[in-house]
């Protein structure tokens, strides 16, 4: 059995916050289960892209306080790190308060801007993964509780998805396009060449709606921790009322018989799932219907059952984001506004969760509009 400990926690205020940890993790072993004196722990929050803690963007900088207090009380040395979407790291975790929790606690900030080569376990040949996140002792996963308007949820397994640098998480975006079982399992190669000590889920505010960075925060009121991250999952989806259907990422691990992707294997401790008060997350816009249908329809389709990103009138500041990070290129800027190149574009809808304006959105083909109606 997989243990999944869960903790009520009604705000961020940092006492509590701390205490609710030392809670968390005393069923599991407490911290010093996971951290021996000496080792380097490597923390890896969730720093997706530069917004206030308030925006439920990014992991709660009181919870990363809290996680680096106990690792130096364990004896070991913390260090955070992670690449965002877009942006510098030092500039996104200055503007999302986590750079000060680092400063004022004497961890070590280790942006992930350099990589190296691992060998894959064998559907994958060889990834590039970044180098502080494989030469560490240890690896703590601190990721946030949101909505994916790819993946339906973001947890764990997702928040790895940081230790893939820069352009590199583009060119994989780029191969998956549109197939989000190909997009799963490449996640879950990330999580099996590197798996975390210990996950510890923030979600005290989750995000809903069309997350990972458009939807809006939602008062969740816990934390979550497992030394499997799988478990971890499949615990919050089911607090998040997320049907299993919906969880491409679990799916996958099902196909491939993981460890902990089960909920009979997962036993929860501390506060149980009925008792904890969560309530259903908002989940984000159904915008692709095409899966499973001949690659010859999908192609004649695509545009007709698939939502397009579009501008939306007076919002857009043209910063150039969006055409920076779409993988396929399928954006640009001319007579002064944006335009999209539908054909090429792989409805992976990185411009929305990186556009810091919420000046996309999304429109329906029509077929798929029809079948929204049905």
């Amino acid at each position: 059995m997989y243990r999944v400990s869960i903790e009520n926690v009604a705000e961020y205020d940092r006492a509590l916050v701390k205490a609710a940890l030392v809670r968390l993790l005393e069923p599991l072993g407490g911290m010093e289960r996971f951290v021996k004196p000496g080792e380097r722990v490597l923390i890896k929050p969730n720093m997706l892209a530069a917004k206030p803690p308030e925006a439920a963007v990014t992991t709660h900088p009181e919870l990363l306080r809290a996680v680096i207090e106990l690792v130096k009380e364990a004896g070991g040395t913390p260090l955070v790190g992670d690449s965002p979407g877009i942006g510098s790291p030092r500039k996104v975790a200055e503007r999302s308060g986590l750079l000060r929790v680092i400063e004022e606690t004497g961890a070590q900030f280790v942006p992930f801007t350099d990589s190296k080569p691992i060998a894959g376990t064998g559907t994958f040949r060889e990834f590039e993964l970044a180098t502080p996140y494989l030469e560490a002792d240890r690896l703590i996963n601190l990721p946030k509780l949101k909505t994916h308007e790819m993946m339906t949820m973001t947890c764990c397994v997702k928040n790895l998805f940081g230790a893939v640098v820069g352009t590199q998480k583009a060119a994989w975006h780029l191969k998956a396009g549109a197939d989000k079982d190909f997009f799963a399992r490449m996640l879950l190669e990330v999580y099996r060449l590197r798996e975390p000590d210990l996950n510890i889920v923030d979600a005290v505010v989750a995000m809903e709606g069309n997350g990972p960075g458009s939807g809006d925060p939602v008062p969740f009121g816990v934390l979550l921790a497992g030394d499997n991250a799988l478990a971890a999952d499949v615990v919050a989806a089911e607090l998040a009322a997320i049907p299993n259907k919906l969880l491409y990422v679990e799916t996958a691990a099902r196909a491939l018989d993981l460890p902990g992707c089960r909920r009979e294997e997962i036993e929860c401790v501390g506060v149980q799932p009925k008792e904890a008060g969560c309530p259903p997350l908002r989940l984000p816009h159904l915008s692709d219907v095409q899966f499973g249908l001949p690659r010859f329809l999908k192609t004649r389709l695509k545009n007709q059952l698939t939502s397009r990103p579009e501008m939306i009138e007076g919002s857009c500041q043209l910063c150039g984001i969006c055409v920076n990070a779409c993988p396929p290129k399928a954006i640009r800027v001319q007579g002064g506004r944006l335009r999209f190149d539908y054909q090429r574009c792989i409805r992976c809808m990185c411009c929305r969760e990186l556009c810091p304006h919420g000046a996309l959105q999304l429109k329906d083909g029509w077929l798929l509009k029809l079948i929204k109606k049905k």
